[in-house]
């Protein structure tokens, strides 16, 4: 696996997650990344492409909800010069950028609605028209989409194609929360401590570990750092833990 964030100790719900990740990696088939803020979902995102035969090629990562909707199509699937004002020349978007490789779709509860159907034809032609085009492009492409949004919610509500969500609901896969791995949480430490080179204290630790950490594996890790950042001296005690 590229990164050791998601392999920090070895609870039940993290190994039954790395073995899934093992099994679907060498597949073609589309994969679903679901879960709670902050518990790894793109790390998890590159380890199935890192372990899968498009290793050697690309792997972009498009957050669809950080993008303006307007640019968003652009972003995706590209443009042609003169497309729309400011489009000085062709730019190919991330379905040809990740061609060979893996397209990793974060956010995608946050896909406008406008969009839908365009990915929705993406997946399942094989093949895109960037914006302003009359023609399109095969595409050649493992999609990775993520998100800590329940879409079966928002297909109920109208706000999400059931048909996209069948589509790239084919393979899913859950990272357990931080506080659904708890036993990790030490290893996790002592791993992001020694990146910022500072040590805990015995009675820090046991403050960490009664904290419900709703930000998960994110928020553990900007602790650190911001605490080893703060604080004078390489030992942090329970009462620096207790101030950040």
């Amino acid at each position: 696996f590229p990164s050791h964030d998601i392999r920090a100790g070895k609870s039940g719900p993290i190994e039954a997650v790395l073995n899934m990740v093992e099994k679907v990696a060498d597949t073609d088939s589309t994969i679903m990344i679901t879960g709670e803020s902050g518990t790894g979902k793109e790390l998890i995102a590159k380890a199935i492409h890192y372990n899968s035969s498009r290793s050697d090629r690309a792997f972009i990562p498009i957050n669809c909800g950080a993008i303006p909707s307007e640019l968003l199509e652009s972003e995706l699937f590209g443009h042609v010069r003169g497309a729309f004002t400011g489009a000085t020349e062709d730019r190919r978007g991330a379905f040809e950028a990740a061609r060979g490789g893996s397209l990793f779709l974060d956010e995608i509860g946050d896909l406008p609605l406008s969009l839908q159907p365009k990915l929705l034809r993406a997946l399942e032609n094989n093949e895109i028209r960037p914006v302003g085009s009359d023609r399109s492009l095969k595409t050649n492409v493992r999609i990775i989409a993520a998100t800590h949004k329940n879409l079966q919610q928002k297909v109920y509500k109208g706000e999400f194609r059931e048909d996209l969500y069948h589509r790239l609901n084919i393979c899913r896969v859950t990272p357990p929360s931080l506080i659904q791995r708890m036993e990790d949480l030490e290893a996790l430490l002592y791993q992001f401590a020694r990146e910022q080179k500072v040590s805990f204290s015995y009675r820090a630790v046991e403050l960490l570990k009664n904290h419900s950490w709703p930000g998960n594996i994110r928020e553990l890790k900007n602790v650190i750092i911001r605490t080893a950042a703060i604080v004078t001296g390489k030992q942090i005690g329970r009462a620096s833990c207790r101030e950040r």
